[in-house]
């Protein structure tokens, strides 16, 4: 393990690490942005039936059915919304990893997840790191961020401008060749990303018999 890796521990013990900070309520409601758009859908459904039942107004409730059953019916809106539940589930699971290992602040505040997309293979999330946090930690991680989002593995890139920015993808599955992208990962770019474990390694250097041609 180099110097670098966080298991050498940035703090002197793990009983040392500082317990996890309250987050601001900015930053509470951001985590669980979707439970509550869901839970804000949920009430409209409610009213609606309300509204069908007690007034006769049919017209919001079969728009709100429609606008679910049409997706559910088709095979890419069933994509869809299984790509984005394991976007909630990955999420989470990024949040509570940073938590109950080395990648948080002395303060105890976490990493932010700007926003995470499904992708052909699992998902990509966009990550800002805090201050003493970079992108090799999450490397060094990677198997446990794998573990925690019940992955098969997961790769860390880094932006080549901002090191404060990286890209956190799981993978669940093998793509399928021509298969089009559930999310928006085409839009975080290609080219302003660098991964942090490279897929074609140096081998090692080894011992050479230097050949002298003989002369005479």
């Amino acid at each position: 393990m180099s110097p670098r890796n966080p298991r050498n521990q940035i703090y002197p013990g793990y009983e040392d690490l500082p317990p996890a900070g309250r987050p601001g309520i900015l930053t509470a409601l951001w985590r669980i942005r979707t439970e509550l758009l869901l839970i804000a859908a949920l009430a409209l459904f409610v009213l609606a039936v309300v509204a069908a039942t007690q007034d006769g107004v049919w017209l919001p409730f079969i728009m709100l059915s429609s606008a679910v059953s049409f997706p559910a019916a088709t095979r890419y809106g069933r994509g869809w919304f299984v790509g984005h539940f394991w976007c909630v589930i990955t999420r989470h699971r990024l949040q509570r990893t940073c938590l109950e290992t080395t990648m948080h602040t002395r303060s105890g505040r976490i990493p932010l997840v700007l926003w995470i997309t499904p992708t052909v293979t699992g998902e990509k999330a966009l990550i800002m790191t805090r201050a003493g946090i970079s992108a090799e930690e999450f490397e060094a991680y990677a198997e446990e961020i794998a573990a925690a989002c019940w992955a098969r593995s997961s790769r860390v890139y880094r932006h080549r401008k901002w090191a404060s920015l990286l890209i956190v993808e799981t993978v669940r599955r093998d793509g399928v060749p021509g298969a089009a992208s559930p999310g928006l990962d085409r839009f975080y770019g290609r080219r302003a990303w660098v991964s942090l474990r490279p897929d074609v390694e140096e081998p090692p250097d080894l011992p050479q018999t230097l050949l002298v041609p003989l002369v005479g």
